[in-house]
C-alpha cells in the first residue's frame, strides 16, 4: 500500500510498513476506546438502578430475594444466626483492609438469607479476629438493598470458609454454594446489604462496584486521542524531502 502526495520540495510518501503499523495501531485504539466507552454506559445504567432502587421498599413476605431487581431496598423477617458468622477478607474502607461481617438471617418458612451487615477494620493480627457478636436474639425485620457477593476476576484470590472449626468463618470471595455447605443449609444466591441506618451494623457505604462512569467514558476518549495521534505521526513520518 504506497501513497504518492508531492507538496513543493516535499512528497508524501509513507511506506508500505508504517502504513499497516499505522492501521492496526488504530484499529486497536478505536477497538478500546469503543469497549471503554461501553463500559461507561454499562456503569451509567448500574447507578441508575442502583438510584432507582431507593424510591420505595418491597416488604418481600416470604418471597426470594432473586425475585427483585438488582439494589431494590426489601424489607424481610428473620432471625440473626449469630453463631454462624463469616467474615468477608480482602475488603477495602477508605484505603484500609477489613473484613464484610456477612450473618445468616433464618426466615420464619426456614430459607436462610445472608446479611451483609458492614465493614470492621482488620485488628493488625490474622489469629485475632473482630468482635462481631450480635445481641439480639429475637426476630427482627430488617431493611436493606438486593446485592451480590463480593466477586474476584482471580482464581488465586479466592478462597472458601473451611468446613470445620470456630466461628466467624474467615472467607475471601466465596460463592453461595460454599457458604451453603459451611452451614450446612442451602442460601439464598443474592445477600441483604443492611441499609447504613439499620441497627446491629457497622460501616455501610454501599455503592455499585467498579468505578464511576465518567472513568470509563474518560479512558474513551483518551484511546481515541491516541488513534488520532497515530494519525498524525504516520503523515509526520510520510513526507520526505525531495
Amino acid at each position: 500500500m504506497q501513497f504518492h502526495l508531492r507538496l513543493r520540495h516535499r512528497v508524501f510518501a509513507p511506506s508500505p510498513a508504517l502504513t499497516v503499523l499505522m492501521l492496526l495501531l488504530m484499529a486497536v485504539f478505536l477497538f478500546l476506546g469503543r469497549w471503554q466507552w461501553r463500559m461507561g454506559d454499562a456503569r451509567s445504567a448500574q447507578f441508575e438502578r442502583f438510584r432507582l432502587g431507593a424510591d420505595r421498599v418491597v416488604a418481600l413476605g416470604g418471597a426470594p430475594l432473586g425475585g427483585e431487581p438488582l439494589y431494590q431496598r426489601v424489607r424481610i423477617t428473620g432471625r440473626y444466626d449469630g453463631a454462624h458468622q463469616f467474615l468477608l477478607d480482602n475488603s477495602l474502607q477508605g484505603g484500609i483492609d477489613g473484613y464484610q461481617v456477612l450473618t445468616p438471617l433464618r426466615r420464619p418458612g426456614g430459607d436462610i438469607v445472608l446479611v451483609d451487615r458492614g465493614w470492621v477494620a482488620f485488628t493488625g493480627n490474622r489469629a485475632r479476629l473482630p468482635q462481631v457478636s450480635l445481641g439480639v436474639t429475637g426476630r427482627v425485620t430488617v431493611t436493606g438493598r438486593v446485592g451480590r457477593l463480593p466477586a474476584s476476576g482471580l482464581s488465586f484470590g479466592r478462597v472458601p470458609p473451611a468446613s470445620i472449626g470456630p466461628w466467624p468463618r474467615v472467607t475471601s470471595f466465596p460463592t453461595a454454594t460454599q457458604l451453603a455447605a459451611a452451614l450446612g443449609h442451602p442460601v439464598e444466591g443474592r445477600i441483604l446489604l443492611l441499609d447504613p441506618g439499620a441497627p446491629s451494623g457497622y460501616v455501610r457505604d454501599w455503592s455499585p462496584p467498579g468505578i464511576p462512569a465518567l472513568e470509563n467514558w474518560g479512558y474513551a476518549v483518551q484511546w481515541w486521542a491516541f488513534a488520532a495521534a497515530a494519525l498524525v505521526i504516520w503523515a509526520a513520518l510520510g513526507f520526505k524531502r525531495l
